[in-house]
């Protein structure tokens, strides 16, 4: 195909050196022994003791340690090169996969205490270690030609297929501890807080501004004055103007909410990316991980252009996290919803190749998604939904959106052909429901990745869609393809469903509908 990116389905070919890394690692795991006592499950949530649960997330944390400590050894060694670049990326991720692990088990241990959760336990557990089972697999894409591949890929398939394990082992159903609406917000949202952003009267804690007037003149200065681990929200309000800069929230900084003067207005832009030696993870212009961001009234852009190819302008990694009216602009790769759970309402998107990616449970609702014109002979895909185990809760919902040309795009659209999506991964997730499609989507709809790769296996739903660029009758015929005309179907790719959202969405002051539109 003359699409280029990395986000290949590739096979791994083990070395003597894989094997005898992967032989040791086996041989220094912890043999334990799980006893399992009926009234040690945490209500329906698992289907296991805690004690077992426990102790298997404890032989991931382990088998991570392990790895850890083999990159830490290459920090150094490539200098500024794509491979060096990786190699940090990979000890952030694992160092994540280490964080989600931890709450894991702390979460099933105490189920009572909600901090930083929705309290609905097993959706929370299914959550995290879906990002888990993420974050390796990013790692190694990331160093793909390496050879540093080589001497972690069996550890980390290990990883992998351990923490697969530990997703079986909590229920995917509803479980015994639903929140009720009088303990609807988290734990971590005061009261005070809660009356302000409902009232959208929210005082900054910092102020940015370029011009000077602020307490800051960039957006990364006042990331990085806020407070770590704070279950206060902390807001920092950016002033007018184009601020050029990389912006990074890291796993620490929680409840940081960032509010410019309009999408039109206040700008954050980079031009990070692939062909410069920048790994795909690390070419986000913004890019949060810490929990509970809200961002409003701002636009993230990545000015690297189609031949740059992976260009990320946003990517979050930030579980319930909201971008209400929100701008996200680039060519391929433009959004990288990369994990956990997250919600987008009127929103403007635009790319050409996967444009909106990643292995997040995102819905997007009132959205603008807009198709642009790239390279010559490229086909433009609104996205590349990454879900690889059929346990995942994750997915993409978008729910009353307009999925249309960019002004670049419209002279164009009978010839540069537009599709909804095509499959990243095994089990890639995507439904569009109650939006408008306009005549730039092709009539197929949907495009292969490679062959007949995934097409039985992923999860493609349309539901009452309108416009021109909507019909049905010509979609593909993928078994894995599905037109819903069953109302209970597509309500489980509705924000109350699919994200949890009457649990915490209303905390953060963003208008949303949980349901399908009567």
């Amino acid at each position: 195909m003359e699409l280029c990116s990395s986000k290949q389905p590739s096979t791994t070919t083990l070395s003597i050196t894989t094997f005898i890394f992967f032989f040791l690692l086996l041989l220094s795991l912890p043999h334990s022994t799980f006893a399992s006592s009926p009234n040690d499950f945490v209500g329906s949530s698992l289907r296991v003791s805690t004690a077992k649960f426990a102790n298997s997330a404890e032989e991931v944390i382990t088998v991570l340690q392990k790895v850890i400590s083999i990159l830490s050894r290459f920090t150094n060694v490539f200098g500024h090169s794509r491979t060096s670049n990786a190699v940090s990326d990979c000890l952030d991720l694992l160092d994540m996969s280490l964080d989600q692990l931890n709450q894991s088990i702390s979460a099933a241990q105490k189920p009572k205490e909600k901090d930083n959760s929705t309290g609905k336990l097993n959706c929370d557990l299914r959550t995290w270690l879906s990002a888990v089972l993420v974050y390796p697999d990013t790692c190694i894409e990331g160093l793909e030609g390496s050879i540093v591949k080589g001497l972690i890929s069996s550890g980390l398939d290990h990883v992998m297929s351990l923490v697969a394990n530990l997703l079986g082992e909590v229920v995917s159903g509803n479980d015994d501890q639903l929140a009720t609406n009088k303990d609807r917000f988290p734990s971590w949202i005061r009261d005070e807080d809660t009356k302000l952003l409902q009232a959208n009267g929210v005082t900054a804690d910092a102020v940015v501004a370029a011009d000077g007037s602020g307490d800051y003149a960039k957006v990364m200065d006042a990331v990085s004055a806020a407070p770590e681990s704070s279950m206060k929200r902390y807001v920092i309000y950016v002033k007018k103007g184009v601020y050029v800069e990389n912006v990074e929230i890291k796993k620490k900084k929680w409840n940081i909410m960032l509010i410019g003067e309009g999408m039109d207005a206040t700008i954050i832009s980079g031009s990070r990316n692939y062909v410069d030696g920048s790994t795909t993870f690390r070419s986000a212009t913004f890019a949060v991980s810490g929990r509970g961001f809200i961002a409003r009234d701002i636009s993230f852009q990545n000015t690297a252009g189609a031949e740059k190819h992976q260009a990320v302008a946003l990517r979050s990694d930030s579980d319930l996290s909201v971008f209400y009216r929100c701008g996200i602009f680039g060519y391929q790769d433009s959004l990288y919803t990369h994990t956990m759970r997250q919600f987008y309402r009127e929103c403007k998107i635009s790319g050409t190749v996967d444009f909106i990616f990643g292995d997040a449970t995102a819905v997007f609702q009132n959205c603008q998604i807009l198709a642009k014109k790239g390279m010559p002979k490229q086909k433009n895909t609104v996205t590349a939904q990454g879900r690889k185990d059929p346990n995942q809760p994750t997915g993409f919902s978008f729910q009353f959106c307009n999925i249309s040309a960019d002004s670049d795009l419209l002279p164009s659209v009978t010839t540069i052909p537009t599709y909804l999506g095509r499959p990243w991964k095994t089990y890639s997730r995507t439904i569009f429901m109650q939006s408008y499609m306009s005549d730039a989507i092709r009539p197929e709809g949907w495009l292969e990745w490679n062959g007949n790769f995934a097409l039985n296996t992923l999860y493609y739903a349309e539901y009452m869609n309108s416009g021109p660029g909507a019909g049905v009758a010509n979609r593909v015929k993928w078994s894995g393809y599905h037109v819903l005309n069953d109302s209970s179907e597509a309500t489980k790719f509705t924000v109350a469903q699919f994200i949890e959202g009457n649990l915490w969405l209303p905390s953060t002051g963003v208008t949303y509908t949980s349901g399908l539109k009567v």
